[in-house]
């Protein structure tokens, strides 16, 4: 593998940019699918920056391709106990004269504009340019003397940054791969969105330690989601997920489902474990924790304090290695305020927490999600989506977020007459507002000062018929509103028409007058 490497790294002007990629991620993984581990790389700043990589390694001095043909070997043949970020460290101080160097990203809060390289009297900082434009990492490289009797070439440090970048990248495909099993793995957590990524970097983070977590979310938004992806990126991945339902426990059958039950308790009764042994080495899922009744938090509250559980008729606690992921549709904290949440459970199950934002406040994850959802089916039957569709999926709030998405998405698999699902395709409630504004007017191919006359009626009912409450919310002067509804009047045949869909009491506005 180390001469192949290199060779590759010699003649990486005839690699694609992809290959390359590959090579970096799959030693480090075999069983992790090719196209996954490149999705990271699909976007034009790492293409560049392998670009970068093979004109070094081809047409830069003969010093430079041994260089990195040297520390590219040494980052493939990375044992498996060891990070790819350990063996680039470790490599580059063999390969440089210098005492300590440090491949790391900067706090959010540490986050400046960084003039590279920067220097002092025995240390210099690179620019690692990631793909992910909202971390910054930097190289930093402290020397051997000061100052330095002998530094590094320029190009050879750049060069180091530029593959630091990639190592950064593969390192986290290689943790996301081993922490993937083989079966019954949980969904990707699908969404472009700021948000989406946050949850993401934050699942990841907390995934490397044994915390308590608190997810909160409206109801279907894939907060399950989020704690399978936690349990799957930690050590526990190997024991059970076991997730409970709070608000189907029975307050009376409460301590022998979560605690469990001692044999020949009662009569007829057989002893069995309860869901935080089962859960034991694994992960505690608790979902809609805010539904337990105050009696029942209490219960509940001694057993996360103190990791022991105690079988209903038992005479000991029994010691549980559990990682608890609890989660709620309600905010915990105004809950904690109303007197309807203990304020010791909340604390206990705070502190670490991960906020899911509804689909309605990331309209961009719409058509992603859409997509992900028809690939699933995709052997039953292959359908795209229409243009018109996709603009009315944005369009609609979807209250049951990301489930009532994926419901939608299965009706319409089932009951859509074509290979292209269209606007006619989805259900009346979805298509409402974009069926009775958007899609007459662009078949009608209207003017914008036919949209403008338009939206201008629809803000003057909505105000009202408040003329200057409504020029304030538009933003525009009395005279332009008054001729955008002198337009619209005339297009509908000099009486006032109001749209279909607006959803507010319509007024009266001719017995009324259009108030100043």
């Amino acid at each position: 593998m180390s001469r192949a490497t290199t060779r590759w790294c010699l003649e990486s002007a005839r690699v694609s940019s992809s290959e390359m990629a590959r090579r970096l991620v799959l030693p480090a993984s075999p069983m992790f699918p090719a196209e996954r581990s490149l999705r990271m790389f699909d976007n034009t700043r790492e293409i560049t920056r392998v670009q970068s990589l093979a004109t070094l390694s081809s047409d830069g001095p003969p010093a430079t391709r041994e260089f990195l043909g040297a520390l590219v070997s040494a980052v493939v043949d990375a044992p498996s106990d060891q990070t790819l970020q350990d063996a680039f460290e470790r490599q580059l101080l063999k390969l440089l004269p210098i005492r300590r160097v440090k491949l790391r990203a900067l706090p959010a809060s540490h986050h400046a504009r960084l003039v590279t390289p920067a220097r002092t009297a025995d240390s210099i900082v690179l620019d690692v340019p990631v793909a992910d434009r909202s971390r910054q990492v930097i190289l930093e490289l402290t020397f051997e003397t000061r100052p330095p009797m002998e530094a590094p070439p320029l190009d050879q440090l750049r060069t180091a940054a530029q593959l630091g970048a990639l190592v950064i990248e593969a390192d986290r495909s290689r943790i996301m791969a081993a922490a993937r099993p083989t079966s019954g793995a949980a969904l990707p957590l699908i969404g472009s969105n700021g948000a989406m990524e946050m949850v993401r970097e934050r699942a990841e983070r907390v995934a490397a330690t044994d915390f308590t977590v608190l997810v909160e979310g409206e109801s279907g938004t894939g907060k399950e989601l989020v704690a399978r992806q936690i349990h799957d990126l930690s050590r526990r991945r190997s024991g059970p997920f076991v997730a409970v339902n709070c608000a189907a426990l029975v307050e009376t059958l409460l301590e022998a489902e979560l605690f469990g039950i001692e044999e020949r308790t009662a009569t007829g009764v057989r002893g069995r474990r309860g869901k935080f042994e089962h859960a034991h080495g694994g992960t505690l899922f608790l979902d809609e924790v805010s539904d337990l009744s105050i009696s029942a938090q209490a219960k509940l509250l001694r057993a996360i304090q103190e990791l022991a559980v105690e079988r209903v008729g038992g005479q000991g606690a029994r010691r549980v290695d559990v990682r608890i992921v609890a989660a709620s549709n309600r905010r915990l904290s105004d809950m904690v305020a109303s007197g309807l949440f203990r304020a010791d459970l909340f604390y206990r199950l705070s502190g670490v927490e991960i906020h899911i934002p509804p689909l309605r406040l990331r309209p961009d994850d719409i058509a992603p999600l859409a997509v992900h959802f028809l690939s699933r089916h995709n052997r039953s039957r292959q359908l795209t989506l229409s243009e018109s569709a996709q603009q009315a999926l944005r369009l609609y709030p979807w209250p049951g977020n990301v489930r009532e998405l994926e419901r939608l998405i299965e009706r319409v698999i089932a009951l859509a007459a074509g290979d292209r699902i269209e606007l006619e395709d989805l259900p009346p409630q979805v298509r409402g507002d974009y069926a009775h504004v958007v899609e007459p007017a662009m078949r009608a191919s209207e003017t914008m000062r036919a949209w403008g006359s338009r939206y201008a009626q629809l803000m003057f009912e909505r105000c009202g018929c408040n003329k200057r409450r409504t020029c304030t919310v538009l933003g525009i002067s009395y005279h332009t509103l008054d001729a955008y509804l002198r337009y619209a009047q005339k297009r509908a045949g000099g009486r006032k028409q109001m749209p279909a869909w607006v959803a507010v009491r319509k007024p009266d506005c001719e017995s009324r007058g259009s108030g100043e």
